[in-house]
């Protein structure tokens, strides 16, 4: 490892701050281990935009906000931002669907996958498991011919229309007009301030564009290059600082039983984060990258998103999504049919070489 290397300590600084936010948001009103889960986020946004009617996941997360307009700030500030798209639009949008499934199923995206590791829940294991499972099986799809297209200056300028909307999103925030819809009860009920959140948001977004840090992109990154990749040093950096505030709060509580937002379905888990690292490396990042990409002009990222908002709602109106209790009969249907459309894919979608 070059430690000289300006990149690798950004991308070492975001994990690290990524790490510490994600446990002080929980501290400060969040639910309890899912600070940050942009899966969760999607899920409350969606039902405060009326696109389900659990009362219980009805609020418009800020963070989720601020991830997109501090990635627009950032790509702006440095003239990074390029309108770009046009690879397989209408496959990202299942793509993003099929992500908040396997999301919805584990209960929580990768990085609260990661949070609730730092927090000491042990049912975890097989959902981490999965999650590298998945990737390695997206990067031998891509290995083996795998393309969703290549993605090309958009001169139509659409890459503007994700930041566009969140921006409206934050007015929508702060006007509250009355068909913004917000939860008396129940986890949606349970968020830090507004502004703070909001603020982290902004920040991790500015970071994370600038460092490119992703969950799933590190793990890619280590079946690649090993310990010389800088964003797999980022997630080590992220679960060190989950890890250490954490242990200073007195969050830290290893087990297996009684954990909050868990489920002991652990085969579930298993194969929901498989879905999850498995479209993640075929797409090029987990739902966080995603997020971010849009936020610089991507379009393709943008039209996961726009998948991610829907799945947000079709878990929850469909009852896909898992409890404490468990997962339900929908929730497996629906993880089994997103592996079976990603053999499919990987299978038929090949460019022949």
């Amino acid at each position: 490892m070059n430690w000289r290397d300006k990149h690798l300590w950004l991308v070492v600084i975001t994990g690290f701050l990524a790490g510490v936010l994600g446990v002080l948001l929980a501290v400060w009103g969040n639910p309890e281990n899912s600070g940050i889960c942009v899966s969760c986020f999607m899920e409350t946004s969606a039902g405060a935009l009326g696109l389900h009617n659990n009362e219980r996941m009805e609020y418009l997360r800020p963070e989720l906000l601020g991830f997109v307009l501090g990635a627009f700030a950032s790509a702006a500030l440095l003239r990074e931002f390029k309108s770009r798209g046009g690879s397989a639009p209408l496959a990202r949008v299942f793509a993003g669907v099929l992500l908040i499934v396997g999301c919805a199923v584990f209960i929580g995206c990768p990085i609260k996958l990661v949070l609730r590791l730092a927090a000491g829940d042990l049912t975890v294991i097989t959902g981490l498991l999965g999650l590298v499972a998945g990737v390695g099986l997206g990067l031998r799809g891509l290995a083996h011919g795998l393309q969703l297209g290549r993605t090309q200056q958009d001169p139509s300028g659409s890459g503007w229309l994700v930041p566009g909307l969140f921006f409206l999103l934050l007015v929508f925030y702060f006007v509250r007009p009355g068909f913004l819809l917000q939860s008396p009860y129940g986890g949606a009920a349970q968020h830090a301030p507004g502004l703070v959140a909001l603020g982290v948001g902004l920040l991790l977004g500015f970071l994370a564009q600038r460092s490119r840090f992703c969950i799933t992109g590190g793990v890619r990154d280590s079946f690649l290059f090993g310990l010389r990749a800088p964003l797999l040093w980022g997630v080590i950096a992220f679960v060190g600082g989950a890890l250490l505030v954490s242990l200073l709060t007195g969050r830290f509580q290893p087990g297996f039983y009684g954990q909050p937002g868990a489920h002991t379905d652990l085969l579930w888990s298993g194969l929901g984060m498989l879905l999850v690292g498995w479209i993640s490396a075929l797409i090029g990042g987990c739902p966080f990258r995603q997020l971010v990409k849009s936020g610089e002009g991507d379009s393709d990222a943008g039209l996961v998103v726009i998948g991610m908002l829907l799945g947000g709602g079709i878990v929850q109106s469909w009852g896909i999504a898992a409890t404490s209790s468990g997962v339900s009969l929908a929730g497996k249907v629906a993880v089994l049919s997103g592996l079976m459309l990603v053999v499919v894919a990987t299978l038929f979608l090949r460019e022949e070489a």
